[in-house]
């Protein structure tokens, strides 16, 4: 199954808030390889990271995304970089592309599995490389398996996406509430001009808010 999250009003940084339910239900009707793609912005692959049990990191060479990727913090989520367009006469490219990766990833710190992330070349347009990203993703469910991580870091995933529930449905129910709605200018222009402090202002909000659903 391939699932492409798009937008909606209570998405998250990125990723429609029921993409982690579309993985379950792809999962309840047999699907044995689901496969969720990003946007590329960054904060997206933080939100799908916390919902997948292996995370490809796919990147060009020569496209600055070495230190775009070091700076998001997404290559250290990475458990395999593969390098595309590793053909023609970006073949070079790509190689030098995959040395600098692998020069990175042994400054990043070690993972919770003890898993060594892996890069790789692979060309979509040469077909080449598609072979050993599989086999390698195949090796990396039976070690997360057989050391018992596989498991574990499902059931942690489960808890982090209750409470990332809670906190957007919190957070949609505070901002549609009708008494935030009408004093919410008025008190967020106090902070601004300097005559309410950020503290203030936020226990007055929650008051607001409180007040109203204890009635």
């Amino acid at each position: 199954a391939y699932i492409r999250p798009s937008a909606a009003w209570d998405s998250l940084r990125g990723v429609a808030h029921k993409t982690r339910e579309t993985i379950l239900l792809c999962e309840a009707a047999g699907y044995d390889m689901i496969i969720v793609e990003t946007v590329g912005v960054g904060q997206s692959e933080t939100a799908v990271h916390s919902m997948v049990d292996f995370f490809l990191l796919l990147l060009l060479p020569g496209a600055g995304d070495e230190l775009q990727g070091i700076k998001r913090g997404v290559m250290e989520m990475a458990d395999l970089i593969a390098v595309n367009k590793a053909d023609g006469d970006r073949l070079l490219a790509a190689k030098k592309a995959k040395q600098s990766y692998q020069n990175a990833v042994h400054l990043f710190p070690a993972k919770d599995n003890n898993w060594l992330v892996k890069v790789m070349l692979c060309s979509a347009l040469e077909n080449s490389g598609i072979e050993g990203i599989s086999e390698l993703l195949d090796q990396y469910t039976a070690d997360m398996k057989a050391s018992g991580f596989f498991e574990t870091h499902r059931s942690t995933q489960s808890r982090y996406w209750m409470f990332e529930y809670v906190n957007a449905r919190l957070k949609h129910q505070f901002f549609n509430h009708p008494e935030i709605l009408k004093n919410l200018e008025d008190i967020e222009q106090q902070v601004l001009s300097g005559a309410m402090s950020s503290f203030k202002a936020g226990d007055q909000l929650l008051d607001l808010f409180n007040a109203k659903n204890d009635t």
